[in-house]
């Protein structure tokens, strides 16, 4: 390639009266920009043959920054705005650098302003919002505008914006290849065999008119929003697009088990949604699915199972006709907080008992060692155990101990880790 004719000052030509056009690739800190004229210098090597044409170019530049994190690619401000800024060294190093492109890219085009504006065309390479941005602006004393009728993108794939990259894509925007496609030969079809194959016709898919469109969306979208227990978004969806809450979903013979919204919120066990559904939506519990059993029917937990019932409480029994929704006796809200209640402490009694079971087992076992894991050992305190870390410690507590032993000793000591948390957790609130 020859060298680019410059001025004096060894600076770009400020003005080229021949035809040229304006190439540039930008893209994960790298840039190359090149200025050719579409008149190619004629030259002659010392081989006989005819004269070779080389490309002439005006100007060029190329430099790159550090701007991409390595081995997880994107920009650094793109990883700010979704992830907020980061403080490391190497993100602050790809911040300056990201302005400084910017900068160098702006600056190169601002001197190379003359050659760009009588370019015939602007070959531009510029993914991304950030690399668009720092070529169009809008800044001060911008140079390229996205809209002028010049600009045309690279008709082919190109890789790493380099000096090299942008000559290969101007030998193919310039050079005519010629390919010669040679006719087939007409080949003899061969003759049919006697058993005639048998040709499988996939299903057609199914075309619905816009009405049913409609409601296919509406059933994807309450499925979705019932899934992630989103209940204010679902009863606002219902509002806007004036849609019952017993809505049947569509296609029916795709739903048979679960046809609305709250047979399909009881098949998750979704107590919010099916309260919500009940007392602010209006839901109608008395429809059947295809096999005729209610939403509370299909209900596969206890929670599940008391949000009708306190749904019921609630509304009253003049709302709907509860024996036909299979829906058991009304349950106050306070009356289920309280089972629950019950429940749980019941079962962290019995869970202390089992553990007060398992450490007498333990200790007879081996009585030593279990003696100085629950914190019985008389002479811990005021002995050299007591400089001891907690580490140093459960090692010592574990000596002469089965592998079977020391799992179960681990355990309980988590067990009773976790009861002390639970228990402040309750006392803070």
């Amino acid at each position: 390639m020859p060298a680019p004719k410059l001025n004096k000052d060894g600076s770009p030509l400020t003005a080229y009266k021949g035809p040229h056009i304006f190439m540039l690739m930008i893209g994960g800190g790298h840039f190359a920009a090149m200025v050719v004229a579409l008149s190619p210098r004629q030259t002659k090597n010392n081989a006989p043959g005819p004269l070779n044409r080389e490309a002439t170019v005006l100007a060029h530049k190329t430099f790159h920054r550090y701007t991409t994190r390595r081995k997880q690619g994107g920009s650094q401000s793109a990883n700010d705005n979704a992830k907020g800024a980061a403080h490391s060294a190497g993100s602050t190093l790809r911040r300056y650098n990201e302005q400084a492109l910017v900068d160098d890219v702006r600056a190169l085009l601002n001197e190379w302003k003359p050659l760009i504006d009588t370019a015939e065309l602007h070959f531009i390479r510029a993914t991304g919002m950030t690399n668009r941005r720092t070529l169009f602006g809008p800044y001060d004393g911008q140079v390229l505008q996205v809209n002028d009728p010049r600009i045309r993108g690279f008709p082919f794939n190109t890789r790493r914006a380099t000096q090299n990259e942008l000559m290969r894509a101007f030998i193919e925007l310039t050079r005519l290849k010629v390919k010669e496609i040679l006719p087939q030969e007409e080949r003899p079809e061969p003759k049919a065999s006697l058993a005639p194959k048998t040709v499988t016709k996939a299903p057609a898919k199914p075309e619905f008119n816009e009405e049913e469109e409609t409601a296919l969306l509406h059933t994807s979208q309450i499925q979705a929003l019932i899934r992630r227990s989103k209940l204010p978004a679902l009863l606002s969806y219902f509002q806007m697009n004036n849609i019952d809450a017993s809505f049947s979903f569509f296609p029916t013979d795709q739903h048979h088990h679960a046809p609305t919204a709250l047979h399909f919120a009881a098949t998750q066990g979704s107590a919010a949604i099916i309260t919500g559904l009940l007392t602010r939506a209006n839901a109608n519990p008395t429809v059947p699915n295809a096999e005729g059993r209610t939403a509370f029917e299909l209900a596969g937990d206890r929670a599940a199972r008391d949000a009708f019932r306190v749904a019921r409480s609630e509304l009253g029994e003049t709302t709907w006709d509860w024996a036909a929704a299979k829906v058991p006796a009304p349950l106050s809200k306070a009356d289920a907080e309280a089972r629950s209640e019950r429940e749980r402490k019941e079962a962290e009694s019995k869970e202390a008992e089992r553990r007060k079971t398992e450490e007498a087992r333990l200790r007879r076992e081996s009585p030593a060692a279990v003696t100085s894991a629950v914190g019985k050992d008389k002479g811990l305190l005021g002995s050299a155990d007591a400089k001891m870390t907690p580490e140093e410690r459960r090692e010592k507590e574990a000596r002469g101990l089965t592998p079977e032993m020391r799992m179960r000793l681990e355990r309980e000591r988590r067990a009773r880790a976790a009861e002390a948390r639970m228990k402040a957790m309750r006392g803070g609130s």
